[in-house]
């Protein structure tokens, strides 16, 4: 048991490690894209302030994907397995060909996927699913919203100032901002490891009949997921920083700004969100307050069109990943 257990810990540890790939993109696309670091300055500087998150938040995210979205007490750790395999091949495809999807969703579409094929819909706890679908739709929308309002108001306040010394200053700002998104986005996203960890060792019984988080989940996850950041999705960073809209120092400082105010609440209140979606309504926000035709529409209906499609083919996968296993004898 305690080999299978470290092996579904790798793999766990492996779907982290995409998240970081993959989401790199959500934290420093903007500051790359708008020349203030080189990328390899850029991913540094999230890496660290992805591991830097740990200091602030708690583990309210960790607990909805441990407990919140499938009955802890039904499923075993195949369950957890096979929803990590339709997590890890639906982020892998999506980080090689440049989509910048939703890892949170692909991890809870995997979840629910095995969780059904292994004791069918009842063990779905529907008003977490419902809750965290709702806010799939949400963040965003808050991001396009808030964006557009934040850059408004900036653009009023900075009319007079010489665009030289706009790109100066936002540029600094932008460190500042990129660093607090990075910290948003570990926050969130290192948490869903955390809670698909520590429902594996609930379920096999390596942390008795209590549910609680180990201080050592906390730290590996943390840092898996800061590596995978350094290594960065270069294809979804090129995406997300120049194929939406353009950006300057001003509309990269403000995207950031508004995505890390709603990544930071969202934490708070351990609810589950996506940072691709959040600074991509953010950048969409920003963008549009220059006019509809300066947001590249096309790029935009791509992206959602993946997130639509994360949940039901990550689940669709764990289904049959669980089912296999079955067919073999390994369950």
């Amino acid at each position: 048991m305690i080999e299978l257990v470290i092996g579904i810990i790798i793999v766990a540890l492996i779907f982290d490690l995409l998240n970081g790939m993959n989401d790199a993109a959500n934290s420093i696309a903007t500051v790359v894209s708008t020349r203030v670091l080189s990328p390899l300055q850029a991913v540094s500087w999230a890496a660290f302030f992805n591991m830097f998150a740990l200091l602030i938040f708690g583990v309210k995210v960790a607990e909805t994907i441990g407990t919140g979205i499938v009955n802890a007490n039904v499923i075993n750790e195949y369950t957890i397995l096979a929803a990590l395999i339709g997590a890890i091949i639906w982020a892998a495809l999506a980080t090689m060909y440049g989509m910048p999807i939703s890892i949170s969703h692909a991890l809870i579409g995997g979840l629910v996927g095995a969780g059904v094929a292994t004791a069918g819909f009842s063990v779905v706890i529907t008003s977490g699913l419902y809750k965290i679908l709702l806010f799939m739709v949400v963040s965003p929308v808050l991001g396009v919203i808030l964006g557009f309002l934040f850059m408004a108001l900036i653009s009023r306040k900075v009319a007079k100032v010489s665009p030289v010394k706009l790109t100066k200053v936002f540029g600094r700002l932008q460190l500042i901002s990129a660093a607090a998104y990075s910290i948003g986005h570990g926050g969130n996203d290192a948490q869903k490891t955390i809670g698909i960890i520590t429902v594996l060792l609930f379920t096999t019984g390596y942390l008795g009949t209590t549910f609680y988080i180990p201080l050592w989940v906390i730290l590996l996850s943390y840092s898996v997921i800061a590596l995978g950041t350094l290594l960065g999705g270069w294809k979804v960073i090129k995406t997300m920083g120049v194929r939406i809209t353009r950006l300057t120092t001003v509309h990269g400082f403000s995207a950031e700004t508004v995505g890390s105010v709603v990544l930071f609440t969202m934490t708070f209140l351990g609810i589950p969100v996506s940072s691709t979606h959040v600074i991509a309504g953010s950048i969409i926000g920003v963008g549009s307050t220059r006019g509809r035709t300066s947001v590249r529409w096309g790029v935009t209906r791509n992206i959602v069109s993946s997130w639509i499609l994360t949940i039901p083919i990550t689940g669709t996968i764990a289904m049959v990943s669980y089912s296999f296993l079955v067919l073999l004898g390994v369950v």
